[in-house]
């Protein structure tokens, strides 16, 4: 786009945000449209500096000038590769190894220490939005120090997220010193071994609890059976209050008796949910029906 056609788009429509990219209404509510569609993310235009921050790495790399262009390219057959990128970019990852204490604790003492008690077998725990692995890497941390011969057993941990980047990350296990905060010096020693660069590996023990899948939530599951608990973190305050609901019902029906759906302190189950989700500590719901423990 030259000079001037840049300069007469200015005039036309004004910028939602001043830069060195036009981001109009239009263009930005063509993104939020796209971004529902794919990941059921509802982005107001309160969210429009958040927007344009975090693409206008993404036209500089593709060497655009306004997002007029960019929304041309994702909206059509040749930018799919691009939309991908577009989704990873506003998808926000924020996570740390046991993020939110009481969530594991609660994990190891109602979920956890009642399965090691009764030898059930078949034991399932999902982290649903996994990030860069450090929370299904919690969740095998805590298992295994509850219940050592558990990887003996019929114990597995699925872990998805929409973001194939971070899934990725999540597969190599590498994180720096920052991000090992959280982690204690006992754990550290028995869980991790010392990779490149001053930076931690995964240990191998720990790694084959662990499977790694893309998915998107708002889509078809493929997964069979069902999980003792869920871990769905601080991913539903993305969406809108009936596909909140949605989601929560969907996930009502893949919880095992008495299973544990952990969400974000921010969160709360609402709708049709709630008839068979009942409260059980901070952010923390168990499925009716099971024995309490």
């Amino acid at each position: 786009m030259s000079a001037s056609v840049k300069s007469a788009v200015r005039t036309q429509d004004a910028s939602l945000i001043p830069g060195e990219f036009v981001l109009t209404r239009d263009d930005f509510h063509k993104i939020s449209r796209m971004i529902y569609a794919d990941a059921g993310i509802n982005l107001n235009e309160g969210k429009a500096a958040l927007v344009y921050a975090r693409l206008a790495k993404r036209l500089r790399a593709l060497k655009l000038q306004a997002f007029r262009e960019y929304c041309e390219l994702v909206a059509s057959p040749r930018g799919e590769a691009e939309r991908q990128e577009m989704l990873t970019s506003l998808t926000t990852n924020v996570t740390k190894f046991y993020r939110e204490p009481h969530h594991f604790e609660h994990l190891k003492t109602h979920v956890l220490g009642p399965a090691k008690a009764e030898r059930r077998g078949r034991l399932r725990l999902w982290s649903a939005a996994c990030s860069t692995g450090q929370e299904p890497y919690s969740l095998a941390m805590t298992l295994l120090s509850c219940w050592p011969a558990a990887a003996s057993e019929d114990v597995k941990i699925l872990a998805t997220d929409i973001d194939r980047n971070v899934i990725a990350t999540a597969e190599a296990g590498v994180y720096d010193e920052a991000q090992m905060e959280g982690v204690a010096p006992d754990s550290r020693r028995r869980f991790f071994e010392p990779a490149e660069e001053g930076r931690f590996r995964v240990v191998e023990a720990l790694r084959r609890l662990v499977s790694f899948r893309r998915l998107n939530l708002l889509e078809d599951w493929p997964m069979q059976g069902q999980f003792s608990a869920i871990f769905c973190r601080n991913v539903v305050i993305y969406f809108d209050e009936p596909t909140q609901q949605a989601l929560w019902q969907k996930f009502t029906p893949r919880l095992s008796p008495g299973g544990a759906l952990y969400i974000g302190h921010s969160e709360r189950v609402t709708g049709p949910a709630t008839a068979k989700l009942r409260a059980d500590g901070v952010s923390t719901y168990r499925l009716a029906g099971g024995r309490e423990t």
